[in-house]
Formats: C-alpha cells, sequence, structure tokens
C-alpha cells in the first residue's frame, strides 16, 4: 500500500512533470543559472541551525547505523548554504545556481500539500542590491509564463521585511518583538481582525489598544502608496520605500509589473529572510502559494560559512501541476513512437529487427511486435 502524502508517476503523470521540469531547465538557463545537486540527507544539526529545534517535528528524522542524527531534505536553501559556505570563498560572484530537488517533510497532507514534492530553487548568492532581488523574482514570474500562465493566471505578492520592521518600529513595537509582530501579521487574512487585534495587544507584541488599531488600519491598505503617505514623516520608512521603488522599476523594464503587487502584509514565515519576500498566488486565490522566496542575506553565516548576501525562491511542483490543469494549460497526453514494424510473413522478423535497430541508431523510436501475430 503506498504511504499516505507520496504519490505513484504513472506515464501521464510523469510526462507532466517532466514537462514543468523542462520549462524550469529552460528559463533557468536562459537567465544564466546553472543546475547542482545535494544529497537527500542531511545531518538534523544542519535544519535545527536554522530553524531551531521546533523544525524536528516536521522532519523524516533517525539516526543512522553511524549514530547520526539525520533527516531527509525538507528543503534545498541550507544545503545550498552548506555547499556554498565549505567552498564559497573560490567561486566567482556572483553564483547564480539552480536545483529541482525531491523534499520531504511530515505535515497533514491536505489539497497543495504533500508530503514528498518537487521544487525548483534559484539562488542569487553574492549580489546584495535590489536588481538581484528583482532578477529573482523575474525568473520565477517566466518559468509560469513558459508553461502559458500569464498575468490573469497568476499574481506575485510582493514585501518588504525592512519596511515593515520600520513601520512598526515608528507605531512602538520594540526590536526584541519585531518577530512576534511578524507572526501576526503573516496570520492576518486567515483570522478574524478582532483576533488580530488581541494578538497585537499581548505581551509578545505589546502595543496599546490605540497603536494596535493604527497598525491595524495601515495593514489593512498593504498597497505601496498608502504606507508612503502614512509614513512619510519617517525617514527610515521614506528611503526604504525608495529602494522599493526602484526594485518595482526593474521588474517594469523587464516587462514583469502586470505580474505584481505591492503587499505589506506577505513576510513569509521563515526567520532567516531578512528583505524583500514574495510569494506567487493563482488570481482566483483558491490554492495555496505556488511559490516563495526572498532575501537571506545571514543563512551562511548561520551554517558556518562566510557572510554573503544571498535571494532566491522555491517552487513546487504539486500547486503548479493543479493550476496547470484546471487552467487547461497541462500538455495533453499521447503515447507516440516514429514507427511500427509489420511484419506480413514468416521468416521477416530478421528483416524487421534490422530495420529497427538501423532506425534507432538514426534517433528514431521504433517498435515491433515481439511475438507471432496473424
Amino acid at each position: 500500500m503506498k504511504l499516505p502524502g507520496f504519490r505513484d508517476f504513472l506515464p501521464e503523470d510523469l510526462a507532466l512533470r517532466n514537462h514543468i521540469f523542462d520549462a524550469w531547465r529552460r528559463v533557468s538557463r536562459r537567465y544564466g543559472f546553472v543546475e547542482y545537486d545535494g544529497p537527500p540527507l542531511e545531518e538534523l544539526e544542519l535544519y535545527r541551525a536554522k530553524s531551531g529545534d521546533e523544525i524536528v517535528g516536521q522532519l523524516y528524522e533517525f539516526t543512522d547505523k553511524g549514530d547520526r542524527h539525520v533527516a531527509l531534505r525538507p528543503e534545498m536553501t541550507p544545503s545550498l548554504a552548506r555547499i556554498i559556505g565549505s567552498g564559497g570563498r573560490a567561486m566567482a560572484k556572483p553564483i547564480r545556481w539552480f536545483s529541482i530537488p525531491q523534499l520531504f517533510r511530515y505535515e497533514r497532507q491536505q489539497r497543495g500539500r504533500l508530503r514528498e514534492h518537487f521544487q525548483w530553487n534559484v539562488d542569487l548568492v553574492g549580489e546584495g542590491g535590489v536588481e538581484g532581488d528583482a532578477e529573482v523574482l523575474a525568473v520565477a514570474i517566466d518559468g509560469l509564463r513558459e508553461l502559458g500562465l500569464d498575468a490573469a493566471h497568476v499574481c506575485a505578492r510582493v514585501s518588504d521585511r525592512v519596511l515593515l520592521s520600520e513601520v512598526l518600529r515608528s507605531v512602538g513595537v520594540q526590536e526584541e518583538k519585531l518577530e512576534a509582530a511578524f507572526r501576526v501579521v503573516d496570520r492576518m487574512e486567515r483570522k478574524p481582525r478582532e483576533r488580530v487585534l488581541e494578538w497585537l495587544q499581548n505581551k509578545d507584541v505589546g502595543l496599546s489598544k490605540e497603536d494596535a488599531e493604527h497598525v491595524l488600519y495601515v495593514l489593512e491598505r498593504p498597497q505601496i502608496d498608502w504606507i508612503e503617505s502614512a509614513f512619510s514623516h519617517v525617514d527610515a520608512v521614506a528611503d526604504r520605500l525608495s529602494e522599493i521603488r526602484r526594485y518595482l522599476t526593474i521588474l517594469e523594464e523587464l516587462g514583469f509589473s502586470e505580474f505584481v503587487e505591492f503587499d505589506l502584509t506577505i513576510v513569509r514565515g521563515l526567520a532567516y529572510y531578512t528583505g524583500i519576500v514574495f510569494e506567487v498566488f493563482d488570481r482566483r486565490r483558491e490554492l495555496r502559494a505556488i511559490c516563495g522566496g526572498g532575501r537571506y542575506d545571514h543563512l551562511l553565516e548561520y551554517v558556518g560559512g562566510d557572510p554573503l548576501p544571498a535571494v532566491g525562491f522555491g517552487m513546487g511542483d504539486v500547486v503548479l501541476g493543479d493550476i496547470l490543469r484546471e487552467s487547461g494549460k497541462a500538455p495533453k497526453y499521447q503515447r507516440q513512437v516514429d514507427y511500427f514494424i509489420v511484419v506480413i510473413g514468416e521468416g521477416q522478423g530478421g528483416l524487421a529487427r534490422r530495420i529497427a535497430s538501423a532506425q534507432r541508431e538514426r534517433g528514431r523510436s521504433v517498435v515491433y511486435s515481439l511475438g507471432s501475430r496473424s
């Protein structure tokens, strides 16, 4: 019996998977990214160093025969950080790498989330400006466009954790409570307004009722023009907004502005993100995020490497496959060969095999009957 949350790939399913992988590889190479890979099994400590002990409950982790604590990789970025951390000094910068690993997480199975999936990881390491952030998002959007999805199908919601930090500081959130405030913002869309207000006023965030109302009022209007008008008097906010506008201008110059919306409530759940972040959704918002990523400038340090700025994303195949099928963009599966050789008389089997061999050497696909047929 198949394990829950895992998939078999029949030929038609594998054809769709390969169709997606081929598009991912074509787009990656167009942008100058080269493919790499790593082991599916890593030391458990690699994930603890990035996410803390709470991550362990979500992993397929065990002690191997060498008494090492190991885990099946739940994501690729820590492996990337380990690989670059061990040899990054000798690599030309910026590093443009991509991979398509299979990942494993022991989570509750639901639509769009299984316990294994394949993921397109694209990372740009050694570039600290918003030009790098824009380049990486352009790759993600272009990968979807390569599969036939346009701005009517998908939308990238972009935010910035630096800007959000400055907004929260300006209304009284203490430095040590920013991460707790981020967690509240991350859940805003899924929870009632009254509950969000309670969270902003509890001891973890510590805002007064008046300040909590002010924060929520601002975040309910998360567009860049509104943020600018509400916080133009705060120098740190104004400075960061100018960087975000430059980032959005670059995306417009690359031809992707119709795919992009600024939304300050997008924070990404992973604490290692340090700047611009984004998530890509279907326009109807019926499914989970197709893709998520952002800037993570300190992750290499967490796993013992040199400090290097970095930005990247991961795009899973599960939700993407659902969108392609539902939008009619999945290719129709057809089993076909170039030639089928029919043997019409006794003694012609040898001739059929010689013809098949000659055509196969020319790169053709050939099938003939292996047994006797009338």
